[in-house]
């Protein structure tokens, strides 16, 4: 009877999906802010308001591990995870507050492509968590893992050429150090889509 009473596996899953939801939308305004950029105030609140909405997410899971007592993953995992996530969507806030606050009012075609790449990497991560509950999903969720480790190799080739032509061609120092912030911003956000491909992998080795 006092197993029975006890918490189970509560609502993990779900708050997962939730914020891998909320990764994804957050990638897709980012982008939209690059592509729409006589828009960007309010586009940059959007993401705002995005990172909000996960970090709620992030503090119920983390409230919800210290009340379960059987939990469906290891409970450091489950940490990691959601933290993990959370990073993703901090460095997208983190995107959007740069170029606000260097009134960046043009970004260039590597900027663009960047955020691209956070949209695929995003994307990964929500079908990737999304097939998390059932550990029949393991070898398509390691090929997803692999995929998005690609895309932030992608992004680091993408930012180095970039980063070489503005040295290269931009005559305007300000401009230089505003862009050369955001190309490294940008490609950090896949870094973090990578470190939680690696959180990932480690759950389902462990656990497949």
């Amino acid at each position: 009877m006092f197993g029975r009473l006890m918490p189970k596996e509560g609502r993990f899953f779900d708050y997962f999906n939730d914020h891998a939801s909320l990764v994804l939308e957050g990638a897709q305004e980012l982008n939209a802010f690059f592509s729409d950029m006589g828009n960007r105030e309010a586009h940059a609140q959007n993401v705002a308001s995005i990172e909000k909405k996960a970090d709620r997410i992030t503090h119920e899971t983390i409230h919800l591990l210290h009340q379960t007592f059987i939990t469906p993953l290891d409970r450091e995992d489950i940490h990691k995870l959601i933290s993990r996530m959370d990073d993703i969507l901090d460095l997208m806030e983190d995107v959007a507050e740069c170029v606000m606050l260097y009134d960046v009012r043009e970004v260039t075609d590597a900027a663009r492509r960047l955020a691209d790449i956070c949209v695929s990497c995003a994307a990964k991560v929500k079908q990737a968590v999304g097939m998390l509950s059932n550990m029949d999903n393991a070898e398509a969720i390691l090929k997803i893992c692999s995929e998005i480790d690609q895309l932030e190799s992608e992004a680091d080739r993408v930012m180095r050429s970039a980063m070489s032509k503005l040295f290269r061609d931009e005559p305007d120092t300000r401009q230089l150090i505003k862009l050369k912030a955001i190309y490294e911003l940008l490609e950090t956000v896949t870094d973090r889509a990578e470190d939680t491909a690696n959180v990932i992998e480690g759950i389902v080795l462990e656990n497949a």
